[in-house]
Formats: C-alpha cells, sequence, structure tokens
C-alpha cells in the first residue's frame, strides 16, 4: 500500500471539526424567517437534551419540529454528497467527478420523479418507494455512463466522462419534462423538489439520511487506503495488493445508494460533491485518510450555510438550495476546470 507520514488526522484536528459543526449547527437553529429569542431557543434545546418539558407555545414548535429536522437533514446530505464526491474522484481520478458533473444525480431524479408521479411507494415506509427507485436508478445511471466512458474512452478522460454526463443529464431532463407534462397536481410539488429542498425534513427522513451515511459512508472511510493506491493506476493499486474490482463495485454501490437517498429526499443539490472534496485536497492533500473525514464535516458544514442563507436572504421568502449551491459551485467549477487544463 501507499504509505504516508502522517496516515490520520490529529485529535485536535477532529475536535475542532466537531465544535464547528456544532457551531454551525447550533447557528442555523436559532436563525430563521421568524424571529425567536436566543435565551427561549437556549432552554427549548437544553429541556430537550435533558428530556424535560418543553414550554408549549409556537416557539417551541418551530424549533422542534421545523428547524432542528431540517438542519439534521441539511447536515446529512451535505456530508452524504461531499463524501460521495470524494469517492468517485479518488476510483476514477478525476478531480471534476461528482454525481452533477457526470449525471448521478439526474439519474436518481429520474428515478425519484417515477416514483411521485406515478404514486409508487412502499408499505409502512415513509417516502420508501422514492428512495428505493432513486437508489436505484442512480446506481444504473452510474455503471451505465462510466460503460459507456469507457467504451468511448478507455483512460476515462475527464472531458469524455464530463461530456457524457453532460449529455446524459439532458437525455434526463427531456425525460423528466415529458413525465411532467402527465403529472397533473403533482407537478408544484416536483418541481420544487428538482430544484433542491429540504422545506418538508422530517426526524423519519433525518434517521433515514443517518442510517445509510453510517453504513455507506463507513464503507468509503475504511477504503481510504485502497482509494490512495488508486491515486496512480489501477495498475498501481493491484500490485500493492488491492481487489480493484472490488473496490470499485463497494464505491459505485456506496456511492449510489447516498446519492440515491440524499436526491430522494432533497431533491437535486449541485456542485456539493464536486466543490468540497476538492478544497479539502488543497488543504489536506491527497492522502484520503485525512481528506475523507474532513470532506465528511465540512460538506455538512457548507449545506447548513447555504441552506441559512436560502431561507434568510430574501425572507420571509425561501429560496431552494439548490439555487444558493450551484450559483457557489458553477464558480469555482470554472474555476477547478480552468486550472486543471493549464495543467
Amino acid at each position: 500500500m501507499i504509505k504516508y507520514r502522517s496516515q490520520n488526522l490529529k485529535p485536535i484536528a477532529y475536535l475542532l471539526l466537531i465544535l464547528s459543526l456544532l457551531v454551525v449547527f447550533f447557528l442555523c437553529v436559532c436563525i430563521g424567517s421568524v424571529t425567536i429569542p436566543i435565551h427561549n431557543i437556549v432552554s427549548i434545546i437544553v429541556n430537550l437534551i435533558l428530556n424535560k418539558p418543553i414550554p408549549e407555545g409556537v416557539a417551541g414548535m418551530i424549533i422542534l419540529q421545523v428547524r432542528i429536522p431540517r438542519v439534521l437533514c441539511v447536515a446529512f446530505v451535505g456530508a452524504a454528497l461531499s463524501i460521495c464526491g470524494a469517492a468517485m474522484q479518488g476510483v476514477l481520478r478525476n478531480p471534476l467527478a461528482d454525481g452533477t458533473t457526470i449525471g448521478v444525480s439526474s439519474g436518481a431524479s429520474l428515478g425519484a420523479v417515477l416514483a411521485i408521479a406515478f404514486g409508487f411507494s412502499i408499505p409502512g415506509i415513509e417516502n420508501g418507494g422514492v428512495v428505493l427507485m432513486a437508489m436505484v436508478f442512480a446506481f444504473i445511471s452510474l455503471l451505465f455512463i462510466i460503460a459507456l466512458a469507457y467504451k468511448l474512452d478507455c483512460t476515462l478522460s475527464t472531458n469524455t466522462i464530463i461530456l457524457i454526463g453532460i449529455i446524459f443529464s439532458m437525455f434526463v431532463s427531456s425525460i423528466i419534462s415529458f413525465i411532467i407534462t402527465f403529472a397533473g397536481e403533482k407537478v408544484k410539488h416536483i418541481m420544487f423538489w428538482t430544484m433542491g429542498s429540504l422545506a418538508d425534513s422530517t426526524y423519519e427522513k433525518a434517521l433515514t439520511l443517518f442510517l445509510l451515511l453510517m453504513v455507506f459512508g463507513t464503507i468509503i472511510l475504511i477504503n481510504a487506503e485502497e482509494l490512495n493506491a488508486f491515486a496512480i493506476s489501477e495498475d498501481n493499486a493491484r500490485n500493492t495488493g488491492v481487489d480493484v474490482k472490488r473496490v470499485k463495485l463497494l464505491m459505485l454501490i456506496s456511492v449510489a445508494a447516498l446519492i440515491g437517498v440524499c436526491v430522494s429526499i432533497g431533491g437535486t443539490i449541485g456542485f456539493v460533491g464536486l466543490v468540497i472534496p476538492h478544497m479539502m485536497r488543497m488543504i489536506t492533500g491527497p492522502n484520503h485518510r485525512k481528506s475523507l473525514p474532513v470532506t465528511l464535516f465540512m460538506g455538512a458544514i457548507f449545506l447548513m450555510l447555504a441552506d441559512l442563507l436560502a431561507r434568510v436572504i430574501l425572507k420571509p421568502l425561501e429560496l431552494p438550495i439548490g439555487v444558493v449551491t450551484s450559483f457557489v459551485g458553477s464558480i469555482v467549477f470554472v474555476y477547478i476546470f480552468y486550472h486543471a487544463r493549464k495543467r
């Protein structure tokens, strides 16, 4: 295996990341379209932690039933999308690979739209049909895009993958538009969902995201050393004892599952998986044992701040979170692409 001088983050780094996450979480819970005194918010959160009775009133309902589940979902989605982007970039050795740029998110969106439009559901599981369809279509899309890219260019170059991803996304977009034509009263829900929004978050959705992130995020993290071996080439990975097919399959399944569940719950939220991993590699270096945990935390922090901005910039109106991330991400994407081509 490739060895690095200092393979893991220091405990102080984890402590700083956790503290930063908690501070941003508290900030996002405190600020919103409705102004609530800070002492009331602190009292509600303390009572919740200590399992004491929550004071009745509008403030308690807003904090407990709206803001906390929403911020939890936003944090989990940000963490999941970011670590997926880092995993895909590692496996494909491509700094511009993520669910948005290569079309995986579009595939997941198609599955979710089909489930919403035709009422596909799993009895006893809230949103289960949408989650399942999004995950399945995300995995199929990922396999199709990579297979086609390899067929056209066995080196899996950046330009080839992105071009196929763009074409695939346009194709899927046309299918979604066709489905929306016959969606009837569900059109409004689908349109707002496709722009990316976590306004309809619940504790059940947060739990679903958390469980899948724990399972598939852990799979990605424990394969950090294998992703390091992929950094040079697949042949190098084989020579160092890595089961390339197994690792690739694990990464593809994990990425498809996480992107699928994120899209099914929050809609299409672009560029998080592109921007955050790239920025974190600039800070931590190429070692995935360092960059993956940092990417996980910073993805959650970034999306929480983006959601906060979406909620307050035009209050009482609310922007879809996908608008904010796409605005920031598109600028950074152009910068990354320009410097990648320059090199």
